[in-house]
């Protein structure tokens, strides 16, 4: 599903709106392969192997600054822009021009001097020990170019605007729900696939092709590993084949929605080495459960740090060792930011899409997994699927009755699945018709 005209000027006239609040004359989104999605969010494309700066002026006036390969671009913005060549965007060894400097280029493209100007990069500085909008992410060629121009005093880190509390990429409506669901299913489908395909003797090789699929770009490093990672510091898959008793990691993500299992190559705790016999009751079922009470209480209107505080009651970190954000926001990129933090008073809003990410590590123990993708969603937001993607609406209703009445977890009514493994874990991989259902 394509993200329509209107919504993409609804995300231009978000970012505007956010501009004015922060009296803004401009913003300077940067974009490489890997950190591009803020720039993504408002022009539709990556710039692939070169970098590129959008210059977004409070007017609405968008300029692309792009590199050799990429400057055809222009034509397929999905906001209005005019392009300037920046060949200092460019591969190694490339045409260059010889007439410009950079900051000369920035400046013809309209940012000036005492303009307060707003660097975007990917990631949202939270330290408590340093000034987090003095802190930049981005190369420091354009920092210096650009505050070489505006002046010190008025450049600062807006990243926030974006991916920060109340950002503008947040939340999502019908349309951008529907275009993720793609992917998320798709990675969905992946893992199930590798699931189903994984005996022993079957190489992590194999398990990677169940899950990289269809030409999509994925999001994050596809694991399909069996037995000890990261030998010769290798994180992809290899020739090694499952032997019984292997731990078992399976992961992939598309921009949209990531889905990852871990478990063991076993058909029974038999077949686990005596001192982890007891691996369903230490780690599996305790793991579940946590995840079960996340879909049940988590709803609109809930603040990040009660939602915290419902794993840590259920799932005691001194317990089971589990040390990130127990859920995170996501979009073109895997983890975009998280409001569900210790301590968090940011709400939970209707069209947040979340992956359930809570991984926990006990010593001694294989790992425990069933990371997956869902969409909280309001009366309003939910009537507005129904209407305009009542395939989609049809689907997700479809997984919610399976949650409930097969995986008898007492689902948020908040809660829209956006594929059909929420909550589907299969601890003992070798054993493919039992799954962990909630007491």
């Amino acid at each position: 599903v394509f993200l329509s005209d209107q919504t993409m000027k609804e995300r231009r006239d978000k970012i505007l709106t956010r501009m004015a609040e922060h009296q803004l004359d401009c913003l300077a989104v940067y974009c490489d392969l890997e950190h591009g999605s803020n720039f993504e969010y408002l022009t539709g494309f990556l710039t692939r192997f070169e970098e590129s700066v959008l210059l977004l002026f409070k007017t609405g006036r968008a300029v692309l600054l792009l590199g050799n390969e990429n400057t055809k671009m222009v034509h397929t913005s999905r906001i209005p822009a005019t392009m300037l060549h920046v060949p200092f965007f460019s591969l190694p060894n490339q045409p260059h021009r010889h007439d410009k400097s950079l900051k000369t280029l920035l400046q013809e493209a309209g940012i000036a001097e005492g303009q307060r100007t707003g660097l975007v990069g990917w990631k949202l500085f939270t330290s408590p020990l340093e000034d987090n909008r003095q802190s930049y992410d981005i190369p420091s060629y354009v920092v210096e170019a650009v505050k070489a121009i505006v002046g010190e005093a008025q450049l600062s880190n807006e990243t926030g605007l974006f991916i920060g509390e109340n950002g503008v990429r947040t939340t999502n409506n019908a349309n951008e729900i529907a275009h993720y669901e793609y992917a998320a299913a798709l990675a969905s489908d992946g893992v199930l696939d590798a699931m189903d395909k994984l005996e022993l003797g079957v190489s992590e090789l194999e398990l990677g092709d169940a899950l990289v699929r269809k030409g999509q770009h994925t999001s994050i490093v596809t694991i399909a590993s069996s037995g000890p990672r990261f030998i010769k510091a290798n994180m992809f898959p290899t020739a090694n084949t499952v032997k019984l008793g292997d731990p078992i990691s399976l992961t992939v993500g598309y921009r949209g929605g990531s889905s990852s299992r871990a478990g063991v190559a076993v058909h029974n705790a038999d077949e686990l080495p005596e001192a982890q016999r007891d691996y369903l009751e230490r780690v599996a079922g305790p793991y579940f459960s946590a995840y079960a009470a996340w879909l049940e209480t988590i709803h609109i209107g809930q603040t990040g740090g009660d939602l915290f505080n419902t794993v840590e009651t259920v799932l005691p970190r001194a317990q089971y060792g589990w040390s990130l954000c127990p859920g995170h926001l996501s979009a073109e990129e895997e983890w975009m930011a998280s409001p569900v933090y210790e301590g968090s008073t940011e709400i939970l809003k209707s069209g947040m899409l979340f992956q359930i990410d809570i991984i926990p590590s006990v010593s001694g123990y294989p790992g425990t997994s069933a990371e997956s993708t869902v969409v909280l969603a309001d009366a309003e937001l939910q009537r507005q699927i129904q209407q305009e993607y009542p395939q989609m609406w049809q689907r997700m209703q479809a997984r919610r009755t399976y949650l409930k009445e097969t995986l008898n977890i007492q689902l948020s009514e908040d809660v829209l699945p956006m594929c059909s493994t929420v909550a589907y874990l299969r601890p003992f991989l070798l054993n493919k018709d039992s799954a962990l259902v909630a007491e």
